[in-house]
């Protein structure tokens, strides 16, 4: 599974609405700036992360938080996604996208968001993102008051009709949300990892890696396992207790997102690590009984991720990974 979000071609003008310029040009330039998605994907993800706030409180399940942190989460990706995009302040809407302004509004429940009457008239970039569907849509809509529910909050704030959400034309629709590895593992194996109060975090994150192999696990999951401020120099190259040398000795490869990182996961058929991403794979040294499979060349052999049991009858270390500046073992 991949992130990468493919741009949907404009949805066809609903019956009796004029084609909107404005919305063309905002969305062509949406496009040019984010073809696949990845960028907005990685806004999304970062901003869930920073709402949990794993480092400091161990959390990785929206359900967790608390009513104002939720409630602050379209704010934050708001902030986010203009930091990212280097977006224009607004006049009267929150952006200035191609001179157009443009407001933004975030639900994590599709459909909910929450319209205000000011924006009636501005097009508005909607946003929704599910963690435990793992999946994101954004798109733009020109606010008018036929589309609208009545409101009935104290703020007179609004939401679309259901059967006005085909007005909405998707730039990246129910695309892949890099997963939040930690929510989506099976309990027994994740409490293993998340063992409170009994393990430092380089053991958590040492079980991490040991256990969820052949995953694209995020910076994000990393934290939370170690919930320590250096909680990447756990993972890299150092002291022998370190997870790259300690699980080497189990037969274990932590691939990051260096170029060739990514190369020894591609030729090795497995998920290839994105940005801030690391994917771990044990692995058994090739011979004429991995004929057909996939493999990658480490250190002047060739290797292939070992099938269930494999490595037990070897019990043969890894190979250290190349330098990612030299390419060098």
């Amino acid at each position: 599974m991949t992130s990468e979000a493919v741009p949907l071609p404009l949805f066809p003008e609903p019956q009796g609405v004029g084609k909107d310029r404005e919305l063309e040009k905002v969305r062509a330039e949406l496009v040019r700036m984010d073809p696949a998605g990845r960028r907005f994907a990685t806004v999304l993800r970062e901003t869930i992360d920073q709402l949990l706030d794993g480092e400091r409180t161990g959390r990785y399940d929206w359900k967790d938080l608390f009513k104002t942190e939720k409630t602050h989460a379209g704010t934050l990706v708001e902030i986010n996604l203009q930091r990212e995009f280097e977006f224009s302040d607004g006049s009267a809407m929150d952006y200035k996208i191609a001179g157009i302004e443009v407001d933004c509004k975030y639900s994590q429940q599709f459909g909910s968001w929450m319209i205000p009457p000011e924006a009636v008239g501005h097009l508005c970039l909607l946003v929704w993102a599910n963690d435990y569907r793992s999946r994101w849509s954004a798109g733009l809509v020109r606010i008018r008051p036929e589309i609208l529910n009545g409101g009935t909050n104290r703020d007179l704030k609004l939401t679309i009709q259901a059967a006005q959400r085909d007005r909405i034309v998707w730039l990246w629709h129910n695309a892949d949300l890099p997963e939040n590895v930690l929510l989506h593992l099976d309990p027994e194996i994740r409490s293993k990892i998340l063992v409170p109060g009994r393990m430092k975090g380089q053991m958590r994150i040492n079980q991490l890696f040991r256990l969820v192999r052949g995953r694209r696990i995020g910076r994000g999951v990393v934290r939370t396992a170690a919930q320590q401020v250096d909680y990447m120099a756990r993972v890299r190259e150092g002291g022998p207790n370190r997870a790259r040398p300690k699980l080497r000795e189990e037969g274990i490869i932590i691939l990051g997102d260096y170029p060739v990182h990514q190369a020894i996961a591609a030729a090795l058929g497995g998920q290839v690590p994105e940005e801030g991403e690391f994917v771990a794979h044990r692995v058994v040294r090739a011979g004429p009984a991995h004929a057909g499979r996939q493999s990658a060349e480490i250190g002047g052999s060739l290797w292939v991720v070992a099938e269930e049991g494999e490595w037990e009858h070897r019990r043969e270390p890894a190979p250290r990974l190349p330098d990612p500046q030299t390419g060098r073992a």
